[in-house]
């Protein structure tokens, strides 16, 4: 068994769906398919959502066009047998979809959790169609598997409850073809929530790692992992295979593959991973899977990677730190607040040191640290904090850097040579990443530097 997933690009249009249809009815073997919402539908349902909450009644037309766009694609893709029950399903979706936006226009507020049902019916109303696109498909309903709780303000998985669910729905079930709705959940009151923007990768990891599927196939618009953003560098090129852990950190360092969750549930079981490519489905695309049999040799930079919006705190004592004290406790401090960091900086101040966290999360972190020193802020042990914001966080990713000094002696060459403000850059031994920041301005010209070194210009 294999689990397929499927992102809004590649579930967007009657040309895409009948590329995911081909896809799907080529297996061989049984298959588990993982959709999203319509191309751009979360957005417009969460449009649609502040207009009502700013009551304005515009939402009720908004709400007809998303409809007759759902339809659209019954009529087009779905059997004539089928149509109409289809159309019912759809339309009592809907339905409850409008009721809950006329609460919002009428209480003109929009509460968490009010935004989080409306953002579940994307995935509920696609699933619903393409179930009866795909020939012999049978509709699996997520939230009644998996489970989530709230952790740090936000909702996580609840593993221990989704893996004994998942096996109670799946478990001697005879299926060729399941659909499940990816991103939606529901907590333990069975209220619904959601596994975050890109959700739907990490429903498809987890249920490949429960079900021990043979592979997990991402399947999105591009041919895989990119050298760099192609966007951006029009010399990026097709990584053909990266390690888990490579993968991992040029996620956690922009990468928009796929959902950086995504990775953790099918590393452990070592399931491999494949990006592929719905509108170009013959490309290789990039697998992913563990390398540790593979033996030893010169260290390949995979990719570079970047952070934007990225903001740097500098910590100043009055007194010379034991820095790897006073680290460990700024780690342990930002971890338990659940706050990333993406990197502690090299500091040449022996009484310093700096973190460089997502602008979405400095006044968490902030706060954070402010409760956590507070006592050594009030009697001026340590001075007020300074935040440096609109900064770009540049990583490069490659395996087993702990013992090279190519690398790294290659990357400090080119930020000097290059005359780039480094704001910060890595502290200690690499291991899988070494990163630098530098102004938001200087982002692009350093991604292009970086690339043009380590993979031709």
């Amino acid at each position: 068994m294999k689990v397929l997933k499927f992102g809004g690009t590649s579930v967007g249009t009657v040309e895409s769906l009948r590329n995911v249809k081909s896809i799907v009815e080529s297996c061989n073997e049984r298959v588990i398919v993982v959709v999203s919402a319509l191309g751009g539908f979360t957005d417009q349902l969460i449009a649609t959502a502040r207009k009502a909450e700013a009551g304005s009644e515009e939402y009720i037309s908004d709400l007809q066009a998303m409809k007759q766009r759902h339809f659209n694609i019954i009529d087009e893709l779905v059997e004539d047998c089928d149509k109409e029950s289809v159309k019912d399903q759809i339309s009592n979706l809907f339905e409850s979809l409008s009721r809950t936006y006329k609460g919002v226009y009428l209480l003109e507020e929009l509460s968490r959790r009010s935004l989080d049902k409306v953002v579940s019916f994307g995935e509920r109303m696609s699933s619903c169609i393409i179930s009866k696109i795909i020939s012999g498909a049978m509709l699996f309903d997520s939230p009644r598997f998996i489970k989530t709780l709230r952790r740090f303000g936000k909702h996580v998985l609840d593993n221990d409850s989704t893996q004994k669910l998942i096996h109670a729905e799946f478990d001697n079930v005879d299926f060729k073809v399941a659909v499940v709705p990816g991103f939606i959940a529901t907590d333990a009151s069975g209220v619904f929530t959601n596994l975050g923007r890109g959700g739907s990768d990490y429903t498809a990891a987890i249920l490949a790692a429960a079900l021990d599927a043979q592979v997990l196939e991402i399947w999105t618009d591009v041919d895989g992992f990119m050298t760099a953003d192609p966007r951006l560098i029009k010399e990026a090129r097709v990584i053909d295979s990266l390690s888990f852990i490579e993968a991992m950190e040029l996620c956690n360092f922009g990468a928009k593959v796929i959902y950086p969750p995504t990775i953790y549930p099918v590393f452990h079981k070592n399931i491999p991973i494949y990006i592929k490519n719905t509108f170009n489905p013959h490309a290789p695309g990039t697998c992913i899977k563990d390398n540790r049999s593979v033996p030893s040799q010169q260290v390949k930079v995979k990719g570079v990677s970047s952070v934007t919006d990225s903001c740097m705190i500098t910590l100043k004592s009055a007194s010379d730190l034991k820095r790897a004290d006073f680290n460990t406790r700024v780690l342990n401090t930002m971890a338990r607040n659940g706050v990333s960091v993406l990197l502690v900086s090299d500091t040449s101040s022996k009484n310093a040191t700096s973190v460089a966290v997502t602008a979405s999360e400095i006044e968490q972190a902030l706060e954070a640290l402010e409760k956590e020193f507070a006592g050594e802020l009030e009697t001026g042990e340590l001075l007020p904090m300074d935040v440096q914001r609109n900064l770009a966080t540049i990583a490069i990713v490659a395996d087993n850097m702990r013992n090279d000094v190519m690398v790294p002696g290659k990357l400090r060459e080119t930020l000097a040579l290059g005359k780039l403000t480094v704001v910060g850059r890595s502290q200690g031994t690499p291991e899988t990443s070494l990163a630098f920041v530098v102004p938001g301005s200087e982002r692009v010209y350093a991604l292009q530097l970086v690339h043009n070194v380590f993979f031709g210009s």
